[in-house]
């Protein structure tokens, strides 16, 4: 099979497209024709310096992805809930910028037939974690939620998800992507210098919950304005927890989270907003896209 894999750390450059062996069902899992992967900082943080989660280490040639939807082509011993021809979506940690990925029965759902592939391909990542830290600092009816990247790819669900629990939403972006998180449900606010006094001004009786996609410079101000620090949450600024007494954030995924958050898009309450899609070989070009920062939604591989 065809992957985007990388030899040495570095620049976007570093992504070719390289021969694998195809990969084999075992029991318990099956093998996915890949239509379309979902591309995150993740995966930039991964080629550029070999940073990863604790449980994951980088060998040589490095598949990257952690998300991905396709088409059921081989079942192995054991699975009785899918069947060659299945569409799916799901996850695989760095193993998913390939025409073929092998996974768990429990990394996988089945993808609603109205659902574009290149949206099936960019939901599980960003959305298990918008999710996760949402449930982590308790976002819920009632609250004022401040969200930092509102319109990245974490942002934009993150947003919707809190917004239809009830909560009053502030979102953080560029001038630019004010009209869009306007779209979502969000109020939008310029970050930078003075975000502190605006916020105070679009929230007068206060912030209950932060979220920070952004990274130091989103997660400082958060301290300034909400009072409860175990109800501010990071995903990126991990340096900074222990400094500041706050929430260190790592999606936590399932089958029941996923499923939840494709429920919610059939609903119609869920919105997948795709930047960009490209092709397989085009991978270092996806992350450039990404590494330009300030751009709205995901970034996609589609894979013919």
């Amino acid at each position: 099979m065809r992957a985007a894999a990388f030899s040495v750390f570095g620049p976007p450059d570093v992504l070719q497209a390289i021969e694998f062996d195809d990969p084999q069902a075992g029991a318990g899992q099956v093998r996915v024709r890949v239509k379309a992967a979902g591309i995150q900082p993740f995966d930039c943080a991964v080629r550029k310096s070999g940073w990863t989660p604790p449980g994951l280490e980088v060998r040589f040639p490095q598949i990257l992805g952690n998300e991905f939807a396709g088409i059921v082509d081989q079942v192995g011993d054991e699975v009785t809930d899918f069947s060659v021809g299945s569409e799916v979506l799901g996850w695989a940690m760095m193993a998913c910028y390939a025409e073929y990925v092998v996974v768990s029965v429990d990394q996988i759902i089945h993808k609603p037939q109205s659902m574009p592939w290149e949206e099936a391909g960019a939901i599980t990542a960003s959305g298990q974690t918008a999710h996760t830290a949402l449930k982590e600092i308790g976002a819920g009816k009632g609250d004022t939620v401040l969200i930092h990247a509102a319109a990245g790819g974490v942002g934009t669900i993150a947003v919707q998800l809190a917004h239809a629990w009830g909560a009053t939403v502030i979102g953080t972006a560029s001038d630019s992507n004010h009209d869009y998180l306007c779209s979502l449900g969000a109020i939008p606010v310029t970050y930078g210098d003075g975000l502190v006094g605006r916020v105070r001004s679009l929230a007068p009786n206060g912030v209950d919950a932060s979220l920070d996609a952004a990274g130091d410079d989103a997660l400082l101000p958060s301290v300034e304005l909400v009072e409860n620090k175990d109800r501010i949450g990071t995903i990126v600024a991990f340096d900074l927890v222990e400094k500041l007494g706050v929430r260190a954030i790592l999606s936590q995924r399932s089958v029941d989270r996923l499923a939840e958050l494709v429920d919610f898009y059939a609903q119609g309450k869920l919105k997948i907003h795709i930047r960009k899609a490209f092709p397989l070989h085009q991978a270092a070009d996806a992350h450039r896209e990404i590494e330009r920062g300030h751009g709205r939604g995901k970034v996609v591989l589609t894979i013919d």
